[in-house]
């Protein structure tokens, strides 16, 4: 049998045993040698016999054939089990090895004394062995690795199969949807029912998008990424949950400098102009010369209404007005939409009306509709579409252009960010500000087949409505 490593060596019989490591040379002798030799000694031995019997028995033959026979077959019978049982023991051993490579116990080595090609057998055998026990060793350390990453990773993980179950789960997954407790085995459906509406909404809207909870300081940001793949072979879906709210914040603050540098440097690039046209028309007027101060004024006035319009567009966004929520029928709107950017709706307007300030809604889907065109979409794949769901407003602007990257999804709603040359960024981060005034939300998320879809979500209702 074969032996783990460390084990006692084969005893008398030669049975197969472990190879310790210090095995003595034995000359080479081939099995084909061997069998040979074996077989031609007891043929001797049994001539021999035959000889010596015929020569005091000659006249019975009888006799000396069966006396023959009762020495050579034993004989023989002995001899041949007696090599036979370690090469049976070693198949054995070869055997049980093999059923524990199998089940994934590596630990065991076997050791042949003959030199023949048995011993290559079990060399082959024993080289195998350690290759295997190597790799799982180096298999299970980078497991232990991966899974110490990934179990403290503050990135959610969670793997799903195809029929909805959770086969694994870190621990930034248990503590966000379980509270800290195991997730494997529960249904992915059944977790989200007992989680926020925004993270269910946004699992089950599909692709990668961004969602946002909680309200006021409490509000959190989060990055849905989901891919799916195949394990063994089913299907799996693996979900990424990131929060970017201390990110988003970072990257406010370091928005709002650059925003303050650039108003700095509107504000000096027009204020010195002016101050020195202001000097030389005062200098003109002092020396009786007014025939350049048409000019002069002139001049300052479209310097003033340049930085006027300048600081309006930032103010505007900065001191966004409480929303004046009014019933309105959407077909009258959408018209009034269509007359200034082109789109196709998808399916029935809904019937019944909905309370909102028209010019500010109006502002924000500008925006996004404009972005959809501005994103490389074909003109008549920019689409909204509207829908009542429960108490809430569903509008959608869908393009087929590329999408967001994960970094652009990452700060799109962020004041001043713009990926354009010629920019401002207030696009999306109007249509979030003006969202979340009337009480709703924004969401982000690419589209499987290429684009994007931008979803406000906003009450159907006056607060105070019944």
């Amino acid at each position: 049998m074969a032996h783990p490593p460390g084990g006692n060596p084969a005893g008398k019989d030669g049975r197969a045993a472990i190879d310790t490591g210090t095995r003595p040379k034995a000359i080479r002798l081939s099995l084909l040698t061997r069998w040979s030799a074996l077989v031609g000694t007891l043929l001797t031995v049994g001539i021999l016999i035959a000889l010596a019997l015929d020569h005091y028995f000659p006249d019975r033959p009888w006799l000396v054939l069966s006396v023959c026979l009762l020495c050579v077959v034993p004989l023989s019978v002995i001899t041949i089990r007696s090599q036979l049982k370690p090469i049976i023991s070693l198949y054995r051993a070869l055997a049980g090895t093999v059923t524990s490579y199998r089940d994934g116990d590596f630990s065991f080595s076997l050791h042949w004394p003959q030199g023949d090609e048995l011993r290559e057998l079990v060399d082959a055998h024993n080289a195998l062995g350690e290759v295997l026990r190597e790799q799982r060793l180096n298999l299970v350390q980078r497991e232990l690795l991966l899974d110490t990453m990934v179990q403290n990773t503050p990135v959610a993980m969670l793997l799903v199969a195809d029929a909805g179950a959770i086969v694994y789960a870190n621990v930034a997954a248990r503590h966000m949807l379980h509270g800290g407790r195991k997730l494997e085995g529960h249904r992915l459906d059944a977790l989200l029912e007992r989680s926020a509406v925004p993270l269910r909404e946004a699992v089950a809207r599909g692709g990668d998008g961004l969602f946002t909870t909680g309200e006021g300081d409490s509000e959190e940001v989060f990055h849905l990424a989901r891919r799916r793949f195949n394990l063994n072979g089913r299907r799996h879906e693996l979900l990424l949950l990131r929060q970017l709210t201390l990110e988003l914040r970072r990257q406010e603050v370091q928005t709002w400098k650059k925003v303050i540098r650039v108003i700095s440097h509107e504000l000096n690039n027009s204020l010195a102009p002016l101050a020195s046209l202001a000097h030389s028309g005062a200098e003109l007027v002092r020396r009786g010369q007014t025939e350049r101060l048409p000019q002069i004024l002139a001049t300052i006035e479209e310097r003033t209404r340049h930085l006027e319009g300048f600081i309006l567009g930032y103010a505007r966004f900065a001191k966004l007005p409480a929303p004046r929520r009014q019933p309105h029928p959407w077909p009258g709107f959408v018209a009034r939409l269509a007359e200034q950017v082109p789109f196709r709706v998808v399916g029935t307007l809904p019937a019944e009306a909905a309370a909102f300030d028209a010019a500010q809604l109006e502002q924000a889907l500008l925006n996004l509709l404009k972005n959809a065109h501005e994103s490389g979409s074909p003109p008549e794949a920019v689409a909204l579409d509207i829908r009542h769901v429960q108490d809430t407003v569903r509008i959608e602007v869908r393009d087929r252009g590329p999408g967001m990257s994960d970094t652009v999804l990452a700060n799109a709603l962020v004041p001043f960010y713009s990926t354009k040359r010629s920019g401002t960024g207030l696009g999306l981060a109007l249509a979030r500000e003006i969202a979340e005034a009337h009480g709703g939300r924004i969401t982000l998320a690419n589209r499987d087949g290429g684009g994007l879809a931008v979803t406000l979500l906003l009450p159907a209702s006056l607060p105070d409505a019944a």
